[in-house]
This record gives C-alpha cells, structure tokens and sequence, in this order.
C-alpha cells in the first residue's frame, strides 16, 4: 500500500464526507476519490478494500472529533468543578456541531456495523476504549461525579446530539444550551 499519509488523511477525510452525505451505500472508491478531487483508482491504492475504507473512516472519524490537546488544557486549567463539566459538555456539543459531517458520519457507521461483523468489532472497540478514556479523564482530572456521571452524561448527550443532527425540528422551541445544561444539572445535581 502506498504511504503518503497526508494523502491518506484527505482520503479519510473524503470518505467522512460521503458517509455523512450519501451513507454506507453511496461510499466507494469512486466517490471518495472524486469528493477529494484525485484521480479515479487513488483511494482503491490506499484502502485494501471497501471493509478497510470504513474501519479507517472510523478510526479517522474519531480523530477529527476529539477536543484540540492545547485547547482542552487550557479549559483544564479551571478549578474542578461542576461548572468545569458543564463547560467540557457545551464544549462536545460545540465539536460536534462544527464537524456534523464527521458527527453524521459516525452514525452511519454505527448503522452499518449492524450488518457488518468485521467494522461492528473495530468500531466496539474504538469505542470502548473511547467510553474507558472518558471515565479515566473525569476521575483522573478529579472532576465532580464518577464514572456513573459520566455513563449518564455520554449516553444523554449522545441522544440528544442525535436529535439535534438528524431531526432538529424535534427540538423546536427547545434550546440546545438549556438542554445541555439539563444534561448536566441531572448528571451531577448539587
């Protein structure tokens, strides 16, 4: 397989792009090279196979969605509160809402790796370790709550980042920071 990574990242990155657009179904390799505006045949010398296109997607995905390392240290920096966690979730819902694409994406893949054995074990464990990395941090960082805090706060923002993306008229009248607040408020009550 070729090495250049950068052109491998863009690949990735196109690949995200498509699944967020057209689905599982609309990903080839022709779609993917021609939304990263390479020649025909470009991501099939990248990728193995259709298989190892979507595990890279969501390895990629995943990549694209986690917090800018100098950005989450300069939030750290607060005292650990429970303000600092309702900080940490506007802040999810913020990267989540900036890369919908990537967002989007995910759920696609979460999708398909219902009828995908290979990617249902890749994408588990990306996030099962993603979930065991998140518990760690909170208690780690001596954050407010344990691990049941953060179960609740993935599992609800998880939903209601859904929502948001898929079908935001739901949500009408709804607003999204108040939600998030509630989240939180419900997580780690006083």
């Amino acid at each position: 397989m070729v090495r250049n990574e950068a052109r491998r990242t863009a690949l990735a990155d196109a690949a995200i792009e498509v699944l967020a657009r057209d689905g599982a179904r609309g990903l080839t390799f022709r779609a993917v090279d021609t939304e990263a505006g390479v020649p025909a045949g470009t991501a099939s010398n990248y990728f193995a196979n259709r298989d190892d296109l979507l595990r890279q997607a969501g390895l990629h995905i995943h990549v694209r969605l986690a917090p800018d390392p100098a950005a989450l240290e300069r939030v750290m920096a607060a005292p650990r509160t429970r303000e600092l966690v309702f900080r940490l979730m506007h802040d999810l819902r913020a990267r989540m809402l900036a890369d919908r694409a990537g967002y989007l994406a995910l759920l696609e893949l979460r999708l398909e790796a219902t009828r995908r054995p290979a990617l249902r074990t890749a994408l588990t464990e990306t996030l099962r370790q993603n979930l065991a990395f998140n518990i760690d941090f909170h208690t780690d960082a001596g954050l407010p709550g344990g691990a049941d805090t953060v179960l609740l706060l993935y599992f609800a923002m998880t939903g209601l980042l859904v929502e948001h993306l898929t079908t935001p008229d739901v949500l009408t009248g709804h607003d999204i920071h108040r939600l998030v607040d509630m989240v939180v408020a419900s997580a780690l009550p006083d």
